[in-house]
């Protein structure tokens, strides 16, 4: 470290007529006193060896201070703003600001910088400027002997000087994206909060109206005429149609939480066990697996979640005495490929995109009689294109339907 003493006959340099809003937007790239990298020092070295000088810096003027975020020939990190050059060169932010001799120009000839290390006999600064407009700092070149630079050394230095506020845009760039994806992913969680207390607050009263209508019905029934009775229906079934909808709701809110989830071996056989049995009210039900492999290694809560949600479907709008389910597995070097076919009433061609769009309803009925909400399929192309997979659908009105996707491995 170098300890610089003021020289009374010395000349500091002039404040920038911004300099204000030029010392913001130097703060908003985050940059000062950050550790070396060496795309900046990469660029140094080329400066140097361009203009044949032995240093080279890439200089930042706060304050109080010029310093450096790369120092090529240099082993000070900063010096006081009062005695730097760059402080100088950032008053003409459009010209490169070369001096030829230091100790020939008044402003300089008793620098410390000059008279002492590191020996400041020729400069060559181009300033740095941002997209306001405002000069940051300087890529400048230094040599201990008088120099001159050949307009081809100038244009070069320039051109770094470029790439140098091209570095701090990325950087600047990448700090804004990573703030916003902070606060995006606290929104996320503050949504799925809410959602976790919004349908808790409001599945219980709902529930709560369901169970005192069939009270209501089994004790006061006889005692109710038919309009009544279909009133107390018409309440239950819009109670059990809300329920549903904040159900869906929170299933696809909740969605993109399971995927943090960690990766785990899974048996394929048992998967599909598992799966069949939570649809053993279905009597007229025949499952068929077609697998070339054994085991997949995936998120346990994504497959089972996009399974159930097929299967569910392929059984809910099935028009056949007999629901047939064929699901596939096989793989590639990068993927899982899965399918689930099924002998519904299919979709027609013009539904198919409309399918995966949340809250589209294509058949105004299942085979229960109860209306879908639209979420479902929303939430498995949600979570299927979140796993870096697709899905599509192929299928035929009254032949049924194939939906086929995959997940990355």
């Amino acid at each position: 470290m170098y300890i610089y003493k003021n020289h009374k006959n010395m000349i500091a340099p002039k404040l920038f007529h911004k300099e204000k809003e030029r010392l913001k937007d130097l703060d908003s790239y985050s940059i000062l006193d950050t550790l070396s990298e060496k795309d900046y020092d990469n660029l140094t070295a080329i400066a140097a060896e361009i203009c044949d000088t032995p240093i080279s810096l890439i200089s930042l003027v706060d304050n109080k201070r010029q310093w450096f975020k790369s120092h090529h020939g240099l082993d000070a990190t900063e010096t006081p703003k009062e005695i730097a050059f760059c402080a100088h060169a950032i008053n003409d932010p459009n010209n490169v600001f070369i001096i030829q001799d230091s100790r020939l120009d008044e402003r300089f000839h008793d620098n410390p910088l000059v008279t002492d290390n590191p020996n400041v006999i020729f400069y060559a600064g181009v300033p740095l400027i941002s997209e306001m407009g405002l000069p940051l700092g300087t890529l400048c070149v230094i040599d201990n002997k008088p120099k001159l630079l050949s307009q081809g050394q100038i244009r070069s230095l320039r051109a770094l000087s470029g790439q140098v506020m091209n570095l701090f845009k990325l950087r600047k760039k990448k700090r804004f994206l990573e703030q916003a994806l902070l606060t995006l992913e606290e929104k996320n969680q503050e949504l799925e909060r809410f959602a976790f207390v919004a349908a808790h607050d409001l599945k219980s009263p709902l529930i709560g109206i369901s169970s005192l209508i069939q009270i209501f019905s089994k004790k006061y029934g006889s005692n109710i005429d038919l309009n009544g009775k279909k009133l107390l229906t018409t309440i239950e079934n819009s109670s059990d149609k809300l329920k549903n909808l904040i159900d869906g709701l929170l299933e696809y809110s909740r969605s993109e939480s399971i995927l943090k989830e960690q990766k785990t071996t899974i048996n394929i056989k048992t998967l599909i066990a598992d799966i069949i049995t939570l649809f053993t009210y279905e009597n007229s039900l025949n499952f068929v697996l077609d697998s070339s492999i054994k085991e997949v290694y995936l998120n346990r809560t994504v497959i089972e979640q996009i399974l159930i949600n097929l299967v569910a479907n392929a059984i809910k709008y099935n028009d056949k005495q007999t629901t047939d389910i064929k699901i596939g597995i096989s793989e590639n070097e990068d993927y899982y490929n899965f399918y689930v076919q099924d002998n519904g009433i299919g979709i027609a061609p013009d539904h198919k995109a409309k399918i995966f769009q949340i809250f589209e309803i294509i058949a105004e009925r299942d085979k229960f009689g109860k209306k879908g909400n639209g979420i479902g399929l929303a939430t498995v192309k949600k979570i299927i294109e979140k796993s870096g997979g697709t899905i599509k659908v192929e299928s035929e009105l009254g032949i049924g339907s194939k939906f086929i996707f995959t997940l990355e491995k």
